[in-house]
C-alpha cells in the first residue's frame, strides 16, 4: 500500500491538478495527491536519518475537551555535518485517519509564520508513517532551534465503562505513551496531561526518578509523567488514563457550509447542514422521559446534549432551524448592537451512540464581510468555519465550505497565505485561494458553476473540503478578491425585464387569438 494514498486526504500539499467538466456542469478540482511522485520513483522503504537531536522536549496531552490536543514543544539540535533542514515525526498507521489540523512554528520568532507540512512517501506499509516538517532555514551543524509542534486527533478517547445509566457520571479512557514518540534520541523529556476534571479514577504508574518515587505526579486536573532521562530514537511506555468526562462527545461527521453572496440584496445568505452524532456512552436501559423531565428542575450536569449555541457575526439576523421533521421551535436568537446568539434545543436529547442531522441557516448584512477596493474589485472576508461553541468541544471528520458569487464574478483570488491557483478553461475564470485553515487539513478544492433561479451563464462557486477539523479553528478567515464588471451588475435586472416583457407579449398574442366558433348567419 502506497503511504500517500494514506495521506491522501489528510496530510498533503494541494497540487495543480484539476479535472475535466461532468453532466453538463464545469467542475474543476485539485486534490491532495502524490505531488507528482508516481509509485515508481517513491522509495520502497524510508528509515529516518539521525541528523538531529531532541535537547529538551515538553509534550502536552489536553484531554479537556472531547477531541485530542497534543503539543509538542521542543529544543531541536542539528548533530550531522551537514546543514539541515528536514524534521521528521511519526505517527502510526491508525493515527493518521485520524489526524488534522498539524501545524508547526518556530517558538522563538512569533513573526514566522507556519512551517511547510508534508507526507514522507514511501511503499512499504508498516505500522509508522513519517510527516516531513521543512525548516524554512536550514539549520546549521551544532545549532539549536526550538519548534512548537500542534495537532489533534478526533474520535481518539473511548467511553469507560462503555454504557451507563441516564443519571450517571460518564467516563472516557485515553491510551498513549508517556515518552513522546520520536524518531531521534530525546536528552531530557516530560509529558503533561491535562484533563476538564480532578476526577482521575485510573492512571498507569511508572517507577519516578531523583526524589521522585513514582509517575505520573497528581496536580489538580493534570498529570505529569516524567521528567525522563535520555531515551533513544524510537522508545515509547504505553500508559492509560481514564477520566471523569460528564459532558456531551459532539462528533460531526459530515459539515455542509453554503455562502451565498448578493450584491443585489446587498446579503449573504448562510446555511449549514449537520450530521452530528454523540460518541459518548451508550444508555444502559431504555431511555425514561419521565426522570429526565424529573431532573431538569435542578439541572443536574449531565453527559446529554441538550443544547447548542452558535455565536454569529454582529448584525446577522432571520435565522432558521429545520431538522428532518421540518422547522423546530426549539430556538432562541438574541441580538443586540454587542452580539448575535442563536440558542437551539434538539427535539430530544441526546445520549451516547444517537444521531440527529439538522439544518441551521441566516442573513448577515453584506457590509460585514465585503469591502470595494481601489481599482473596483471587490474583497469578500467569511470565517471558514463557524459552528456552535460549546465547553465540551466539537470535532468535525468532513467538512465541505461552498462559496457562491454573484453571476458574471470573475478572476477570483485569494489571500491571505498557500496561494493555490485553480484555472477553469470553460469559463475563463483564474481562482487563485487560500485560507487560514491549515493546508494539511484541507483534502481538495476546486471551482463549480452553480446555477439557480433566473440565472444565464450561472454562478462561479468556490468549494473547498476539509478534513478532521476542530472548533478551535472558528473563525479563521476565507478571504477572496473578485471583479465584478457593470455587465455582470446589469445582467440580472436585464433577465427579469426581458422575461417579464416576453410573457406580457406572449399573453397579448394569446388574447388576439379567436376562440370563438363562428356562428351562421
Amino acid at each position: 500500500m502506497k503511504t500517500s494514498a494514506v495521506f491522501s486526504a489528510v496530510l498533503s500539499l494541494l497540487s495543480l491538478a484539476s479535472t475535466g467538466s461532468a453532466h453538463g456542469h464545469h467542475h474543476h478540482h485539485h486534490k491532495h495527491s502524490d505531488s507528482g511522485t508516481s509509485s515508481a520513483s517513491a522509495p520502497a522503504t524510508f528509515t529516518p536519518p539521525q541528523v538531529f537531536k531532541n535537547v529538551n522536549l515538553v509534550h502536552i496531552v489536553s484531554l479537556e475537551k472531547n477531541y485530542v490536543k497534543e503539543s509538542i514543544n521542543v529544543v531541536i539540535e542539528n548533530i550531522d555535518k551537514e546543514a539541515q533542514s528536514d524534521y521528521i515525526l511519526p505517527f502510526t498507521n491508525e493515527q493518521l485517519s485520524r489526524l488534522g489540523g498539524v501545524e508547526v512554528r518556530d517558538r522563538k520568532n512569533a513573526e514566522s509564520g507556519p512551517f511547510v507540512v508534508e507526507p514522507v512517501e514511501f511503499e512499504s506499509s508498516g505500522p509508522n508513517q513519517y510527516v516531513r516538517i521543512r525548516l524554512p532555514t536550514p539549520l546549521a551543524p551544532g545549532a539549536q532551534q526550538t519548534l512548537g509542534i500542534t495537532y489533534y486527533l478526533l474520535s481518539a478517547s473511548k467511553p469507560l465503562p462503555a454504557s451507563i445509566k441516564q443519571e450517571e457520571q460518564q467516563f472516557l479512557s485515553y491510551s498513549f505513551s508517556a515518552y513522546c514518540p520520536s524518531v531521534y534520541t530525546t536528552s531530557k523529556q516530560k509529558t503533561e496531561v491535562k484533563f476538564a476534571s480532578t476526577i482521575i479514577p485510573d492512571y498507569t504508574k511508572l517507577p519516578g526518578s531523583g526524589d521522585v518515587k513514582e509517575f505520573p505526579q497528581k496536580q489538580g486536573s493534570k498529570l505529569v509523567y516524567g521528567p525522563f532521562d535520555e531515551k533513544p530514537a524510537g522508545a515509547l511506555e504505553p500508559v492509560q488514563v481514564r477520566f471523569e468526562f460528564n459532558k456531551p462527545v459532539i462528533h460531526v461527521s459530515h459539515l455542509e457550509r453554503d455562502i451565498e453572496v448578493s450584491h443585489w440584496g446587498g446579503n449573504v445568505a448562510f446555511e449549514e447542514r449537520y450530521d452530528l452524532e454523540h460518541r459518548g456512552a451508550n444508555l444502559s436501559s431504555l431511555f425514561n422521559r419521565v426522570k429526565w423531565q424529573q431532573s431538569q428542575y435542578y439541572n443536574p450536569v449531565t453527559h446529554a446534549l441538550k443544547e447548542m449555541k452558535f455565536p454569529l457575526r454582529v448584525g446577522s439576523a432571520d435565522p432558521y432551524y429545520t431538522d428532518v421533521i421540518g422547522n423546530v421551535s426549539t430556538s432562541h436568537f438574541r441580538s443586540n448592537k454587542r452580539e448575535a446568539l442563536l440558542e437551539i434545543k434538539p427535539r430530544y436529547p441526546l445520549f451516547g451512540g444517537w444521531k440527529y442531522p439538522f439544518t441551521i441557516g441566516w442573513n448577515s448584512d453584506a457590509a460585514n464581510f465585503l469591502r470595494k477596493t481601489a481599482t473596483g474589485g471587490f474583497v469578500l472576508n467569511v470565517p471558514f468555519l463557524e459552528g456552535p461553541k460549546q465547553p465540551e468541544g466539537v470535532e468535525y471528520e468532513q467538512v465541505v465550505v461552498r462559496l457562491i458569487l454573484p453571476e458574471g464574478a470573475e478572476y477570483v483570488i485569494t489571500t491571505p497565505e498557500l496561494p493555490q491557483r485553480v484555472t477553469d478553461i470553460a469559463s475563463h475564470r483564474n481562482v487563485k485561494w487560500t485560507t487560514g485553515i491549515p493546508k494539511s487539513s484541507i483534502s481538495e478544492a476546486g471551482v463549480q458553476i452553480h446555477k439557480t433561479y433566473l440565472d444565464t451563464i450561472g454562478r462561479t462557486a468556490l468549494v473547498i473540503k476539509g478534513r478532521n477539523l476542530v472548533d478551535d479553528f472558528r473563525d479563521r478567515d476565507l478571504t477572496v478578491t473578485y471583479d465584478y464588471p457593470m455587465s455582470a451588475v446589469l445582467r440580472k435586472p436585464l433577465v427579469v425585464f426581458s422575461s417579464s416583457m416576453a410573457v406580457f407579449v406572449s399573453l397579448w398574442l394569446l388574447s388576439l387569438i379567436n376562440l370563438k366558433f363562428a356562428t351562421k348567419k
